[in-house]
C-alpha cells in the first residue's frame, strides 16, 4: 500500500526547499571533507616529521652510548603494539595513539638484542587545532545552509505567488468570470526580460482575451439572430391560425409553436450569457413553486407542443419537509419544469419531484443521463438516442440556477433513472409530514 503523503509536501516550494537543503548539505559536507583531509594531512605530516627528526637524534645518541633526550626510551610504556612489531624487523614507523589520556604521535624504530627504539611527541594542540577546525566547518556549514535556504525560499515565494495567481486567475476564468486577468507586472513591460511565469500569465491573458471575444461575437449573433426571428414568426403564427382546420393545419401550428420556443429559449440563453439577469425575490412555501411549476409542465405537454399527452406529463410530487424560501419564483419554477419536461422526453415514468427542505429533486426511471453530461453538464443542441428537441432545456435550468445562486447537479440512481437535484442557498426550516399526491 501507498501511503498517502500530506498535499503540502507536493508543492513547488517544499520540493524547492528539500532541493536547496540536499544540494547544500552535499556541498557543505563536500567542501568539509575535502578541507579537514587537507589540514589534517598537514597537520599530522608535520608531527610526523618532527617525531622521526627526533627519532634520529635519539638513535644517534643511543648509538653513541649517550642519555637519551626526555620523550625518547627503549621500549617504553605504552608503545603501540603495531610500532613494536615493525621495528621488530627492522623498520621505522610513526604512529597517533593516545598516551596517560592525552593525544600522542609515536615515532619507533629498531634498537640492539631486539628492543625497541622510540620518541613520543605531544599531539594535543595538533588535534585540538582539528577539533576546531571541524567544529568550525559544521557550524559555517550549518549558517551557509540556513542563509542559503532563505534567499531560496524568498526567491522561490515569489516565483509561487506569481503561479498562485496566474492559477487563481484561470479558475475565475474556468468559472466564467470572463474579464479576470493576471496582469504580470513583467508581461506589460516590453523592455524587461520575461521569464517563464511571464509568459504563462501573458498567454493566459492572451487566450482569455481571445476566448471572452469570441464567446461574445457568439452572444450577439444568437441575440440577434432570435431577434431577427421573432417578428417573421409572429407573422407565421397569426397566418397559421387563419388556416381551415385539418392535419395539415396542425403539423405548421406546431413546428410554428416549435420555433417560436426555441427562439424564446435563445432569448433566454442570451440574457443569461450576457449576465443581465436580476432576480425578483419573494418568499413562498417550496412545495406551493413545485405544485404550480408541475401545473406548468403538464398545461404546455398536452397542449401538444412538446408532443406528450397529459398522462404521459403525470408527474407525482413528494414532500419529505416543507421550507419557506426567500427566491425568484418565476426563475424557480422555470428549472423545475425543464427538469420535468426533460425527465418526460428522455427518461421513463413515474417522475417523481422529492421537496425535501432546501433540496428539490427530479428523478425517472429511464436509461439515466449519458456520460457527456455527467462529466461535462448539459451542452447545447445535443441530444441522445435519437430523441426530438433542441436540447436547450437543461442548458437553461442550468444558467437559471446559478442566477438563484443555487446548485444543479446532474447524477443516476444506483437502481437505473435520472436524477437531477436542486440545492437552493436559503432554508428556513418548517416541519411537515413526508406526503405523496399527484398533480
Amino acid at each position: 500500500m501507498r501511503v498517502a503523503r500530506p498535499r503540502w509536501t507536493g508543492t513547488l516550494a517544499m520540493k524547492s526547499a528539500a532541493f536547496i537543503t540536499v544540494m547544500c548539505c552535499a556541498l557543505a559536507a563536500l567542501l568539509g571533507v575535502l578541507v579537514h583531509v587537507s589540514v589534517t594531512d598537514q597537520t599530522v605530516g608535520q608531527a610526523r616529521a618532527l617525531a622521526l627528526s627526533r627519532l634520529k637524534d635519539a638513535t644517534n645518541a643511543f648509538e653513541s652510548g649517550d642519555t637519551l633526550l626526555p620523550g625518547a626510551g627503549v621500549d617504553p610504556e605504552g608503545l603501540p603494539p603495531t610500532l613494536r612489531r615493525l621495528a621488530a624487523r627492522g623498520e621505522r614507523g610513526t604512529m597517533v595513539d593516545r598516551h596517560h589520556g592525552r593525544p600522542t604521535m609515536w615515532a619507533a624504530g629498531p634498537a640492539d638484542h631486539g628492543r625497541t627504539l622510540a620518541v613520543e611527541v605531544d599531539y594535543s594542540q595538533q588535534a585540538r587545532t582539528i577539533a576546531a577546525l571541524d567544529d568550525s566547518i559544521l557550524w559555517s556549514s550549518g549558517l551557509a545552509i540556513g542563509a542559503t535556504l532563505l534567499v531560496g525560499a524568498f526567491a522561490v515565494t515569489r516565483v509561487t505567488r506569481r503561479l498562485h495567481a496566474t492559477a487563481q486567475v484561470a479558475r475565475r476564468i474556468s468559472a466564467g468570470d470572463l474579464d479576470a486577468r493576471v496582469d504580470d507586472p513583467l508581461a506589460r513591460e516590453a523592455a524587461h526580460p520575461q521569464d517563464e511565469v511571464a509568459a504563462v500569465a501573458a498567454a493566459l491573458d492572451s487566450m482569455a482575451a481571445s476566448l471572452q471575444g469570441k464567446l461574445l461575437a457568439e452572444q450577439r449573433f444568437t441575440a440577434d439572430v432570435a431577434h431577427e426571428l421573432r417578428t417573421p414568426l409572429t407573422g407565421l403564427h397569426a397566418a397559421a391560425e387563419l388556416l381551415p382546420p385539418g392535419r395539415p393545419t396542425e403539423l405548421v401550428r406546431d413546428r410554428v409553436a416549435a420555433l417560436r420556443t426555441l427562439t424564446e429559449d435563445l432569448l433566454e440563453i442570451s440574457r443569461l450569457d450576457a449576465g443581465r439577469e436580476r432576480l425578483d425575490l419573494d418568499g413562498e412555501h417550496l412545495s406551493a413553486v413545485a405544485e404550480r411549476a408541475i401545473r406548468a409542465a403538464r398545461a404546455a405537454g398536452a397542449a401538444g407542443g412538446a408532443g406528450m399527452s397529459a398522462a404521459e406529463t403525470d408527474t407525482r410530487i413528494r414532500v419529505v419537509r416543507d421550507v419557506y424560501v426567500e427566491t425568484d419564483r418565476r426563475r424557480l419554477e422555470r428549472v423545475l419544469g425543464n427538469l420535468v419536461a426533460n425527465a418526460h422526453k428522455h427518461g421513463r415514468p413515474p417522475v417523481v419531484l422529492t421537496v425535501e427542505g432546501p433540496v428539490v429533486s427530479v428523478r425517472d426511471h429511464g436509461e439515466g443521463y449519458p456520460e457527456y453530461l455527467l462529466e461535462h453538464g448539459p451542452q447545447r443542441f445535443r441530444t441522445e438516442g435519437g430523441a426530438t428537441g433542441h436540447g436547450l432545456g437543461l442548458t437553461i435550468a442550468l444558467g437559471q440556477a446559478e442566477v438563484l445562486g443555487a446548485r444543479l447537479e446532474f447524477g443516476n440512481a444506483p437502481d437505473g433513472g435520472a436524477v437531477a437535484t436542486l440545492t437552493l442557498p436559503q432554508s428556513p426550516p418548517e416541519t411537515g409530514d413526508a406526503v405523496i399526491r399527484s398533480s
